[in-house]
């Protein structure tokens, strides 16, 4: 009898200690604790230092995170969808010059804008994406308008804009995206390339052109969980500046830059896209908790912190679990990022160490 007890009470004392976090689970943007609903944004990474940011270049980027923050947040509580809350705060990044989305789109080779988005539902995985669209304000909108109203989960260019006709959406002259700004990073980019041979190859430019290294990957994105237990993800971007031969990143690939399913988790990336669609990121983040019982921190730090550092990949995930648990790892200088969970106020992040 004394061997049962013994025996017993060992697996009691076994069972709480493996219930009890490690130190280095408290960490301010890995919570770990169950909340009513969340939610997570990032604007974007990349070389994002803070001696190269002036102070009030910061305030700017920290009142629009926030503000996409309290968008999002303000559907979650008053009871409604996930899906709902990360359009809204993709829509407010999407309309800011401050980021690589929409109003902000950087220029592609020809000097125009094209810009990718996709949403997946975590109730059944629905999922809609768009490619190359030029004249729609919010792509993140056509991206939703494809997984509800279309039999298709992805379309892209002319058809695309079609598609958003036809849905009614907001469409604007290719001027509105426009911005000075990015057409000077664009004709920065072109000069330096002058200096390349004819023959190299876009990764010879990246390991000969320092500026290409630096570029900041500016995708916008969310994650989110509703009251329902419901999660969804959203991801905008105008893709790489200078980009050609109609390159399509990550952000609209399911499963690479955007996925959500509740069993798992809900993902949004932001990077270089070559890296992210060969590592399947958010699938292979999902995949990692589903096959091998990994916590949602464990999974994506696999991901982002091992698997594309190996493979040369730069840039960062946000993601969520139906716990509410978030992880937002990323093995740049930087990432624009934030969350906000119930009865909380909205944490906004940018330099590598959490402020």
């Amino acid at each position: 009898m004394n061997k049962i007890f013994l025996s017993f009470l060992s697996i009691l004392i076994i069972s709480w200690s493996c219930s009890q976090p490690a130190d280095n689970q408290s960490v301010s943007e890995e919570t770990t604790t169950q909340s009513e609903f969340a939610l997570a944004i990032h604007g974007g990474a990349g070389t994002i230092k803070r001696e190269n940011m002036s102070e009030e270049q910061e305030a700017e980027y920290r009142a629009k995170l926030k503000e996409a923050l309290d968008a999002g947040y303000t559907v979650l509580e008053s009871g409604g969808e996930a899906l709902d809350a990360v359009i809204a705060a993709v829509k407010v990044m999407e309309d800011s010059p401050l980021f690589n989305a929409g109003k902000g789109a950087v220029f592609t080779n020809e000097g125009k804008n094209e810009m990718d988005a996709a949403i997946m539902d975590g109730r059944d995985r629905n999922a809609g994406a768009v490619a190359g669209l030029t004249t729609v304000k919010n792509p993140i909108t056509a991206a939703r308008a494809v997984m509800e109203n279309s039999p298709h989960v992805f379309m892209t260019g002319a058809g695309a804009e079609q598609f958003a006709v036809e849905q009614d959406l907001e469409l604007v002259s290719p001027d509105y995206f426009f911005t000075d700004f990015r057409f000077q990073q664009l004709e920065k980019i072109r000069e330096t390339e002058k200096t390349q041979l004819d023959h190299s190859s876009l990764l010879e430019l990246e390991l000969q052109d320092p500026f290409f290294k630096d570029r900041k990957f500016g995708t916008v994105g969310a994650v989110a969980l509703d009251k329902n237990g419901n999660i969804a993800a959203a991801t905008s971007t105008g893709g790489m500046t200078n980009k050609r031969y109609g390159r399509v990143g990550d952000v609209p690939i399911i499963g690479a830059g955007t996925y959500a399913d509740n069993a798992t988790c809900a993902v949004s990336a932001t990077g270089h896209g070559e890296f992210f669609i060969r590592t399947v990121v958010g699938h292979e983040i999902a995949s990692q908790m589903r096959y091998g019982n990994k916590s949602l921190k464990d999974a994506a730090n696999d991901v982002v912190m091992k698997q594309l550092v190996e493979m040369g990949g730069s840039g960062g995930i946000i993601s969520i679990d139906r716990m509410g648990n978030i992880a937002m790892p990323f093995n740049s200088e930087g990432m624009y990022r934030g969350y906000r969970k119930a009865d909380q106020e909205a944490q906004v992040f940018i330099y590598k160490d959490q402020n």
